[in-house]
């Protein structure tokens, strides 16, 4: 199979693996509420973690990274660095507009990461540094997603990764249109704080 034509099945590839919505699937093993119902209605980690339930919240961090590093290795293995890109952007879009529940996904940190790991796993610590420092003094989850997702494509790009960067900014205006009402939220001084319960 030529690259030219891969590169549509790696979409796919990506897109099917990031769409697994395993936060929803995991707090409805456990039996809590629906996650739809509750907090901002998303269906990751954070949203997970005001279930009360931090195991379940780091069990759905973890399988969210994941899906995103599985779908950029599975593709790169098969067709190189092209196919890749191309299957990571297909996770992203993915977990953020899964078919299976009406195109109303995640917010998209977890994959975020999980897709740098597997393309070049030290960007993938850049963000997650940034993203602590930034939620051990705000104590904002989403401020902290923003700060390192805004940061990171710079820091791809300064170190010559010019394809992963542009990767990397395509995925931050999407985490930024993901995060519009957390953006509302805090300029309002409503947003909620990382561990507290809807």
């Amino acid at each position: 199979m030529g690259l030219e034509v891969f590169l549509p099945v790696a979409f796919v590839i990506g897109y099917l693996l990031g769409s697994i919505p395993f936060g929803l699937v995991l707090t409805k093993l456990a039996g809590t509420q629906d996650l739809r119902s509750i907090g901002s209605g998303s269906i990751g980690a954070t949203n997970v973690l005001r279930t009360g339930r931090k195991g379940l919240a780091a069990a759905t961090l973890v399988l969210d990274a994941l899906k995103g590093t599985a779908a950029v290795i599975i593709a790169g293995y098969i067709a190189g660095p092209n196919a890749a890109i191309v299957a990571g952007l297909g996770a992203f879009l993915g977990h953020l507009f899964p078919v299976w529940l009406k195109f109303r996904g995640g917010k998209g940190v977890a994959v975020y990461i999980g897709i740098l790991l597997g393309l070049f796993w030290p960007g993938a610590i850049v963000f997650c540094l940034l993203w602590l420092a930034t939620a051990f003094t705000t104590r904002y989850s989403s401020l902290s997603a923003l700060v390192a997702a805004f940061i990171t494509p710079l820091f791809l790009w300064w170190f010559g990764h010019l394809a992963l960067a542009a990767l990397a900014a395509v995925l931050t205006l999407l985490l930024l249109y993901a995060h519009r009402e957390n953006i509302k939220r805090l300029q309002s001084g409503r947003e909620s704080r990382i561990g507290e319960k809807a």
